[in-house]
């Protein structure tokens, strides 16, 4: 298949653009005749703006007090079909470059999908199964060219937690009500939901959930086959050997690998530049290299002797050949029992509301940390991961979402589209129809060593001291989520900092924080009540113990003055607290000054209610003044 850029189209795409450049440079080169410019008038004659009308013949058009409009959005089908708004502008600079980061991806992804499908307890090729469909779908759909949609140890945690010891088919339909109820959440453009999750708690649950793949990985390290949590003892007394010696040779020379990009020369030549490219390529290169090369020491041995001379654990035997199309088994037989749909459903449990939430939440907080020029659409996120997961459903395909080291992989590639994809999953194909009957040489051991390698560098505690020093509150949720993710799951962890900060919210709109102070204007001292927050129906209780308490403390001798400006919803539960308190302090004979409400709220008060002034900011000794007396112009206060 010829480029684009050498197709019919692309070639009269790039005459155009050319010669729009052409054009462009012409006007830029042409000699204006000079122009006497007179100079600004001073004062408020003289805005201060980059490009003056005087300077564009008045073609800026612009109108004190305009409203601001939304930029028109794009078509929806370009919107949706993400690709059509970036290939037309597609080189070859740009197919070199996504060509070298779907190959550098590649290979980074194909060891990582076999552990996470080990993660998983499920065979290699299921992860592999995944990480083709992802990166597929991805280049159609997604809008962040450095995410990679695949397997993840998140989700083969959560597969492994929700359909441990279960047939297969569980994940398969696991993964399809995953992509549906994504795919819904985006159609819907449910996207907002994502913002209700605080940055302690995302940065949290990653934590937690990076530290409970490296201890689970910690058993297979050392070759232990204890199922459950081991006593120190008896996991020392059943550590083998050679597999413990394969996994930690694996996990050290995975972390010195990974130093090798960070090697800085002290003189910058040709040399030295294309030694330091090298490096970057076998670091970021390194589990590809560390499996393969154990994986071929393996085979030779075999091949000198036998399967029963290998002295570490090999992986399962896995099936060759490519994933076939096939509808999602919503009903199955398993061990002389057949599962219906309903059935499957009530054994997943809560895990088919958790698993699309928990991978949403991953897959937009990656695509917020890479999304620099343009504004990161989370609903078309959820869509194109619904999509990923249902199409993945088809292929037998286990659940996925973005992965964090994968898309630092794609940004370090220089990636500049999502058409990376095509090559990763190009790459991922060729391993399924080649390569599958030798993952069977795989040591278990190394792939541990991949999975606490990757995930290692996840977990973060630098949060601790700053949110201690800056937010108590934020510093509770942190670890009060850490704790539960190690505790209890990483699905109840994220349910605890979720509900811990709606609580937060709950109670700052039931308390709002209110400033009170006695103040005077002019002759005339008053007490002057501002909330510091927006205030809703929730904190009106609040507002009318903070008016009672101030008239208590000034013993009703000042006027009282409440500003309005933070009311937010303005119903019939303010109607009720402004009235009550009107005719509370009217009793007292004090004056009640609303300033700043609203001109649409004013309607919505009593009229009869002769104890509520209305005055504006600043205030002025007119608004003291008792209205009839106002009227009648001889300027009496009220008492």
């Amino acid at each position: 298949m010829k480029p684009f850029s050498e197709t019919l189209f692309g070639r009269c795409w790039a005459k155009l653009t050319r010669r729009q450049e052409f054009n462009l440079n012409n006007a830029e080169r042409r000699e204006e005749p000079a122009v006497a410019v007179e100079p600004k008038p001073k004062g408020d004659e003289a805005l201060p703006m980059k490009h003056d009308s005087d300077a564009t013949n008045g073609d800026v058009g612009l109108q004190i007090g305009q409203n601001y409009t939304m930029p028109k959005q794009k078509n929806l089908l370009v919107r949706r079909f993400y690709i059509l708004s970036w290939i037309g502008s597609y080189d070859r600079e740009k197919a070199v470059a996504d060509l070298i980061a779907g190959i550098t991806l590649g290979m980074t992804i194909i060891p990582q999908s076999i552990a996470y499908a080990a993660l998983a307890g499920l065979s290699s090729e299921y992860g592999l199964y995944s990480a083709f469909i992802g990166s597929i779908i991805y280049v159609f759909f997604g809008t962040i060219p450095q995410v990679s949609i695949g397997p993840t140890s998140l989700m083969a945690l959560l597969v492994l937690q929700f359909c441990a010891d279960k047939p297969v088919e569980f994940v398969i339909v696991l993964a399809f009500m995953a992509g549906l109820f994504e795919f819904l959440m985006g159609v819907f453009q449910l996207g907002f939901i994502v913002n209700f999750i605080p940055s302690p708690v995302t940065k949290a649950f990653t934590s937690g959930t990076a530290l409970i793949v490296a201890l689970v990985q910690v058993k297979t390290l050392f070759g232990v086959r204890i199922k459950g949590i081991p006593t120190p003892a008896e996991f020392w007394n059943n550590i083998k050997v050679p597999d413990a010696i394969v996994g930690v040779i694996c996990l050290v020379v995975l972390l010195l690998l990974r130093q090798l990009s960070s090697v800085e020369f002290k003189k910058k030549t040709d040399s030295t530049r294309r030694i330091k490219k090298l490096l970057w390529y076998i670091s970021i290169s390194r589990n590809a290299l560390v499996v393969f090369t154990l994986s071929f020491i393996a085979y030779l041995w075999i091949q000198k002797s036998s399967f029963e001379a290998i002295p570490f654990s090999l992986s399962s035997k896995v099936s060759s050949g490519l994933p076939q199309f096939k509808l999602p088994p919503f009903s199955f037989e398993s061990g002389n029992r057949t599962y219906g749909f309903l059935d499957i459903c009530s054994e997943l449990g809560s895990g088919l509301g958790v698993v699309p939430i928990v991978a949403v939440l991953a897959n937009v907080a990656i695509a917020k940390a890479f999304v620099k020029d343009s504004q990161l659409d989370a609903s078309q996120e959820m869509l194109t991961l619904g999509l990923c997961n249902l199409a993945g459903s088809f292929f037998s395909a286990m659940p996925t979402c973005g992965a964090f080291t994968r898309s630092a992989v794609s940004q370090a590639s220089g990636v500049r589209t999502p058409m990376a994809g095509i090559y990763t999953g190009i790459i991922v194909f060729s391993a399924l129809s080649i390569l599958t009957p030798y993952f069977q040489y795989i040591p278990k051991s190394s792939l541990s060593a991949v999975l606490i390698a990757a995930v290692i560098f996840m977990v973060d505690f630098s949060p601790v001291k700053t949110l201690w020093k800056n937010n108590k509150k934020d510093f509770f949720s942190w670890t009060g989520c850490l704790l539960v993710c190690l505790i209890a799951g990483v699905e109840v962890g994220l349910l605890y900092g979720i509900l811990l900060n709606m609580i937060f919210v709950l109670l700052r709109l039931g308390n709002p924080k209110v400033e009170v102070n006695l103040k005077q204007c002019d002759t005339v001292a008053y007490v002057h009540v501002k909330p510091l927050s927006d205030v809703y129906f929730s904190g009106v209780d609040s507002i009318r113990t903070e008016i009672r308490s101030a008239c208590i403390l000034y013993r009703y001798d000042f006027p009282i003055v409440l500003d309005c400006s933070r009311f937010m919803l303005f119903d019939a539960t303010f109607i009720e607290m402004l009235t009550a308190v009107a005719k509370e302090i009217a009793e007292q004979k004090q004056m009640f000054i609303l300033q700043s409400l609203s001109e649409k709220y004013k309607s919505l008060l009593p009229a009869d209610n002769s104890n509520i002034h209305y005055a504006m900011n600043p205030l002025t000794m007119d608004d003291f003044l008792v209205p009839e007396k106002k009227a009648n112009g001889n300027g009496a206060l009220m008492a």
